[in-house]
C-alpha cells in the first residue's frame, strides 16, 4: 500500500517502537539511511542496522532478527519482489518499504496491513488496476440442486442445458480475463526502472517534520546525483530533482556577505554551479581526470594513437600547457584556474563534447576542503567495493557510511584514492576490450566477456564496478565502431565472480542512445530464458539485470555445423540469444546453441 502521509503513517508509527533498518549496497540507500539515522537519534529511536547486499542477505538477516522486531523498514531494496511471498512474515510484522526500484511489485501494492511503499506521490508508476489482476475466487455450484417433487422431466433437462451454457461462459471469461492478466502483468514487468531517489523522499519527510538539516540536504543531493552517475535516471528526471532541491538550498545557505566573511573553520556550505563533466579532476590533475572520464574518453577515443593526438590538440586549443594540466589542479595557477571551465566549455565544442558542462552542487568544508556532489559518489562507493579485505565483511558498508559524515574526512580522501585506481582499472579494461575486439555481435545484442587473469578483474566482480565498467565500454564502442546496426545494440557482459565455485556474474545493459528512457529489459528476460534452459542461475541482486551463473561450458555453432567460437565457463549465450529473441520476438534462424560434451 502507498503511504500518502509519511509523518502519520510510517514515522509516527515507528517513533516509539524498535526498529530494523536493512540497507541496500549502493550510495543513495546509503544517504538515505543517513537521513533516517540523524531523524532516530533527534527522537531517541530505537534500531539496528544491518547492510544487505542480495536477496540472500535479507532473507538471512530477516530470519535472524524477525523474534526481536516487528517493524522492519527497505531502503532501496524489497519493492520490486512480493515481500509477503518470500519472507512468510508473521500477521503482526510489518515492512515499510523506501526503495526506487521499478517496478513496484503489484503484490505490494495492494496489500493493505503489512507491506507500506513510502514513494513521491509525483513518480509516474503506471500500477495496473486492482481488478484487472485480482479476482475473487468463484465459489463451485452443485451441479444438482434439490428438486421439487413436482418438477417435471422437461424443466430440469432445460435447467441443466442452461447451466452447462453458463458455466461454459464463465470458464470462458475467466480464460479471456488470466490472458488478459498475464498480458497486463508482462507490459506492467518487462522493463526495470528508477524513481525518485531514497535520500530524497527521507528528506520530503524531514522537511515535513521541520526537522531538515544542511547535513540532510546534502546527503540528498548525493542520493540524487548517485543515481545521475551510475545513469540510472533520465536527464529530464535529474534536472527536475536538480530544481527542487536548489531551493531547499537557497533556503539553507542564503547568507550576506558579512556572514560569508565571518564563517568558522567548522561550518558547511552548500552551493548550485554549473561545473565540468570530469571525474575528480578538482582531487586530480586535469589530464588525468580528462583520460578517465568516460565521457571525455569515449568522445575523444583516447584508447587510439589518433585519439591521443586529438586530446593534445584539444589542450593546444585551450592554452593549457602540458606542464600545467599533468601537476595536481590545487597547484596550477590560479590565473589558469579562474578561467578553466569557460576555456573548456569553448574548446569542448569544437571538439564534438556539447554536454561537457553539468548542473550540480558543491559543498565547502570550513575554507579548505571544497567537495562535489559527484566526488562523494564515486568516493563512497569506491569505499563499499573495496577489494582489499580488512575484517568482516561488513567493515566496507561501515567506512563508506561514515565516510558521508564531515567529521570523517580522512576516510573521504581514502575513497578519493580508490576511486580514481577504479577509473583507471575501467579505462584501461575499457582500452583493452576495444582494442582486442573482445566487444563482438552476437545477433541481437553486444556481448563481452572477462576471463580469468584479466588486470583488475576481481575489482569487477563487484556490481557497481562491473555496471560502471559496461556503460563505459559500450559507450566507447559506439564511438569507435562504423557499423550502425551495432550502435543501437545493447551490451550483455559477463566477468568471473568466483574463481574457486566457478561462479559468473553477468549484466545486461540497455542500447546507448540519446533518446533512453533508462529501462532495461534484461531482468525479467534473464528469468525466462533461465527457466526455459534449466538453468542454475542466481538472482541475488537487486537489480535483477544482474544475474549469477554455475560454471558450465556451451559452443555457439551456426546453422549447426560450424563451430564459430568457444565460451568456456559461460553458459551466457545461449541465456542471452533467448532473454533477446523473448523480449523482441526475434525468429533464432541460424542459430543454435548447444552443450558441449
Amino acid at each position: 500500500m502507498f503511504v500518502t502521509d509519511c509523518r502519520r503513517e510510517f514515522y509516527d508509527v515507528i517513533v516509539s517502537q524498535r526498529v530494523l533498518l536493512l540497507v541496500a549496497s549502493d550510495v543513495d540507500a546509503l544517504c538515505a539511511c543517513k537521513i533516517l539515522q540523524a531523524l532516530f537519534q533527534c527522537d531517541h529511536v530505537q534500531y539496528t542496522l544491518v547492510p544487505v547486499s542480495g536477496w540472500q542477505e535479507l532473507e538471512t538477516a530477516f530470519l535472524e532478527h524477525k523474534d526481536q522486531f516487528k517493524y522492519f523498514v527497505f531502503i532501496n531494496c524489497g519493492a520490486n519482489v512480493d515481500l509477503l511471498e518470500i519472507l512468510q512474515p508473521e500477521e503482526d510484522t510489518y515492512f515499510f518499504v523506501c526503495d526506487s526500484h521499478r517496478p513496484i511489485n503489484v503484490v505490494n501494492v495492494y496489500n493493505e496491513t503489512q507491506v507500506k511503499l513510502l514513494v513521491k506521490q509525483d513518480d509516474d508508476l503506471d500500477v495496473p488496476a486492482y481488478d484487472d489482476i485480482f479476482r475473487d475466487e468463484e465459489d463451485e455450484e452443485e451441479d444438482s440442486e434439490n428438486e421439487s417433487d413436482g418438477s417435471e422431466p422437461s424443466d430440469k433437462r432445460r435447467r441443466f442445458e442452461e447451466e452447462v451454457i453458463e458455466r461454459t461462459m464463465r470458464r470462458r471469461q475467466r480464460r479471456e480475463w488470466e490472458a488478459r492478466r498475464r498480458e497486463i502483468l508482462f507490459d506492467y514487468e518487462q522493463y526495470e526502472y528508477h524513481g525518485t531517489s531514497s535520500a530524497m523522499v527521507m528528506f520530503d519527510l524531514a522537511w515535513i517534520m521541520s526537522k531538515d538539516l544542511n547535513d540532510m540536504l546534502w546527503w540528498a543531493i548525493v542520493g540524487l546525483t548517485d543515481q545521475w552517475v551510475q545513469d540510472k535516471i533520465t536527464h529530464m528526471k535529474y534536472v527536475t530533482d536538480i530544481g527542487i532541491l536548489q531551493r531547499h538550498v537557497s533556503r539553507h545557505n542564503h547568507r550576506n556577505e558579512d556572514e560569508e566573511n565571518s564563517l568558522s573553520i567548522d561550518c558547511m556550505r552548500i552551493a548550485f554551479e554549473y561545473d565540468l563533466r570530469l571525474a575528480l579532476y578538482q582531487h586530480w590533475s586535469l589530464y588525468e581526470s580528462l583520460c578517465n572520464t568516460s565521457y571525455t574518453s569515449a568522445t575523444l577515443k583516447l584508447w587510439s594513437v589518433q585519439g591521443q593526438k586529438r586530446l593534445q590538440e584539444f589542450l593546444a586549443d585551450m592554452g593549457l600547457p602540458l606542464k600545467q594540466v599533468k601537476q595536481k589542479f590545487n597547484s596550477m595557477d590560479v590565473s589558469l584556474k579562474e578561467n578553466l571551465r569557460e576555456m573548456i566549455e569553448e574548446s569542448a565544442n569544437k571538439f564534438g563534447m556539447k554536454d561537457l558542462r553539468v548542473q550540480t552542487f558543491s559543498i565547502h568544508f570550513g575554507f579548505k576542503n571544497k567537495f562535489l556532489a559527484s566526488d562523494i559518489v564515486y568516493a563512497t562507493a569506491s569505499l563499499m567495493e573495496n577489494i582489499e579485505k580488512e575484517g568482516p565483511e561488513t567493515t566496507n558498508f561501515i567506512k563508506a557510511l561514515d565516510s558521508l559524515s564531515r567529521g570523517n574526512l580522512d576516510k573521504l580522501h581514502q575513497g578519493l584514492d580508490l576511486a580514481k585506481k577504479q577509473l583507471r582499472a575501467i579505462q584501461q579494461t575499457v582500452a583493452s576490450c576495444i582494442c582486442t575486439n573482445l566487444v563482438i555481435s552476437q545477433g541481437p545484442f553486444l556481448y563481452c566477456s572477462l576471463m580469468e587473469g584479466t588486470p583488475d578483474v576481481k575489482l569487477f566482480s563487484k556490481p557497481v564496478s562491473l555496471c560502471l565498467l559496461s556503460k563505459y565500454l559500450l559507450k566507447s564502442f559506439v564511438c569507435s565502431t562504423k557499423n550502425k546496426r551495432c550502435k543501437l545494440l545493447p551490451l550483455i557482459m559477463a566477468a568471473p565472480m568466483d574463481v574457486e565455485q566457478g561462479t559468473v556474474i553477468m549484466v545486461g545493459i540497455p542500447p546507448e542512445t540519446e533518446s533512453s528512457d533508462k529501462k532495461n529489459f534484461f531482468g525479467r528476460a534473464f528469468e525466462k530464458a533461465a527457466d526455459s534452459t534449466n538453468s542454475r542461475t542466481l538472482h541475488n541482486h537487486f537489480d535483477m539485470s544482474m544475474v549469477l551463473f554455475g560454471s558450465l561450458c556451451w559452443k555457439l555453432r551456426i546453422r549447426c555445423s560450424e563451430v564459430v567460437s568457444d565460451v568456456p565457463d559461460f553458459i551466457v549465450l545461449q541465456l542471452c540469444q533467448l532473454a533477446l529473441f523473448e523480449m523482441f520476438q526475434y525468429r533464432p534462424g541460424l542459430w543454435v546453441l548447444c552443450l558441449r560434451g
